[in-house]
């Protein structure tokens, strides 16, 4: 279990290198991984899973951070994507939203290409999330 979040970038793009290699991506090609960093220390990885209904398919976020609620997790303090093509893979619009369900603005994600990385803030990537009133 790690507690910073700084001192977590390096692994997180390690772990989602590794995730990635559980894509199934037969009609794009694309393989993502992903890792998140949960509120209390623990990581969790997901892989891009695709559907012949196009409609179907899941990011690699999406697995992760829904890995990390399903396992009681309700804060994501960073995430790392990795994606297989030739730029870094940012997050999509849906795993952005997604992400500012369970994390602050000031959530750390981090893009890699290989070793080369590229750190956002949450609230630089998505300026306005849906929000309910509760």
């Amino acid at each position: 279990m790690v507690s910073s979040v700084n001192g977590i970038k390096n692994e997180l793009l390690r772990l989602a290198r590794l995730a990635r290699r559980g894509a199934y991506a037969p009609y794009s090609r694309y393989a993502v991984g992903a890792a998140v960093f949960a509120g209390s220390g623990q990581i969790f990885i997901g892989a891009n899973i695709e559907n012949a209904s196009y409609g179907l398919s899941i990011c690699a976020e999406r697995v992760a951070v829904f890995s990390a609620v399903a396992s009681g997790e309700r804060t994501i303090r960073a995430i790392a994507v990795q994606g297989s093509g030739k730029t870094p893979a940012v997050p999509c619009g849906a795993c952005r939203q997604v992400l500012s369900e369970f994390g602050l603005p000031e959530m750390l994600v981090v893009v890699g290409k290989g070793q080369a990385a590229k750190t956002f803030k949450l609230g630089e990537l998505l300026k306005h999330p849906f929000r309910i009133p509760v």
